[in-house]
């Protein structure tokens, strides 16, 4: 048998009251061997905030003015 890294990653989320139970897919992948199983908890992702700072940072003082023929809204 040659030896071949394998690496399955696996995105379960559990709400109170679930246990947990591992999908028949990661079952079907273990075979004989030896196994490191990993379990941590995923971290959060940052939220994300939208802003107008490249709008901002690309507008010059030559540009003062440009608009003003165009009616209001």
């Amino acid at each position: 048998m040659q030896n071949e890294l394998t690496t399955l990653t696996y995105e379960i989320e559990l709400k109170p009251g679930d246990k947990l139970n591992l999908p028949e897919s990661i079952l079907e992948n273990i075979t004989t061997g030896r196994w490191v199983i990993t379990i941590q908890q995923k971290a959060e992702e940052p939220k994300s905030t939208r802003n107008h700072d490249a709008f901002l940072n690309g507008y010059a003082p030559e540009d003062e003015g440009l608009y003003d023929d165009y009616p209001s809204r």
